[in-house]
């Protein structure tokens, strides 16, 4: 790389950095060598910083589903491209966090369609706005409402929204016929999750999505979630599901009890494990137990 590429995209990757600074994951710097994985029927996933990146590699063309960073992004293009001359039909935004869509720019003049929740484009528009860096965006030109669909080759690839969650904009795809699902940052696998107050999250409706999806799952759906504690568990299946509602539930239990105990915000933010969900941990439960404590007590 030349000395002007880098500089290009050393700025670029600050930019995301700096425009999604509310977003937890998107200031770690946790960089690691990248995975691009097979699950079936032509459709895996990629990790390496940030959100989950899952792919299609249809006869037709490729399917992605987020798109992390600017310096991660092309690495999964790049993997994809191995497997065949082919155009890139779509790209597909759970939400609109940095850390899936500040590498949408790399799909400039790539990608036929970027596909997102109508809010999901409203809020990363706010974002860039706001941080004055619209011109280093590529933004959804596809938004829906309540459901989406698409053929590609043999595959049928549907979105669905349930209503607040993580955000007020957060979908899930689901690959019909191989029974796989994204559901971008609506599970956080064994890890605190962020919940981003500031763009519509809302943990009692969220624990009601996650309710929705099991019902329309069953046990032999394969699911991809957003951000996982350990790499290998970054799929999963209905249980793992389940496991974090019930965190999300234990947490409002909890922060409920603590406030009609009579306990301070101060008081609460001392906590250093949820009880009955001791498999949550890492960094990050003072964000959990802020939220909750600002859901229950606003007027």
């Amino acid at each position: 790389m030349n000395r002007r590429n880098f500089i290009q995209q050393s700025t670029l990757s600050a930019l995301a950095l700096a425009l999604f600074k509310s977003d937890a994951f998107a200031g770690r710097g946790n960089f690691q060598n990248f995975k691009f994985e097979t699950l079936r029927n032509n459709i895996g996933f990629f990790t390496e910083q940030g959100g989950t990146i899952g792919w299609f590699n249809s006869p037709d063309g490729f399917l992605v589903i987020d798109a992390q960073f600017p310096n991660s992004a092309p690495h999964v293009i790049a993997e994809l491209k191995k497997l065949g001359d082919k155009p890139f039909k779509f790209l597909l935004n759970t939400h609109h966090h940095g850390d899936h869509t500040a590498g949408n720019i790399a799909f400039k003049g790539l990608t036929e369609h970027v596909v997102a929740h109508k809010n999901s484009l409203e809020n990363q528009r706010k974002a860039a706005e706001k941080a004055n860096n619209l011109s280093n965006q590529l933004l959804p030109d596809t938004t829906f409402e309540k459901d989406w669909n698409v053929k590609l080759g043999k595959e049928k690839i549907s979105g669905h929204y349930f209503g607040a969650g993580h955000t007020n904009g957060d979908v899930i795809y689901h690959f019909e016929n191989a029974n796989i699902v994204h559901t971008g940052d609506l599970v956080f696998n064994r890890r605190y999750p962020y919940i981003d107050l500031e763009n519509g999250a809302n943990i009692g409706n969220w624990i009601v999505v996650l309710e929705q999806i099991q019902k329309k799952f069953d046990k032999d759906t394969i699911f991809i979630f957003g951000h996982s504690l350990e790499p290998y568990k970054i799929t999963g299946n209905k249980d793992d599901v389940k496991a974090f509602q019930h965190y999300l539930q234990s947490l409002l239990s909890f922060v409920s009890k603590e406030i009609k105990a009579g306990k301070s915000k101060e008081e609460i933010l001392k906590t250093t494990q949820i009880p009955g969900v001791s498999e949550w941990s890492g960094d990050g439960i003072q964000r959990s137990l802020t939220a909750a404590y600002t859901e229950l007590t606003r007027v």
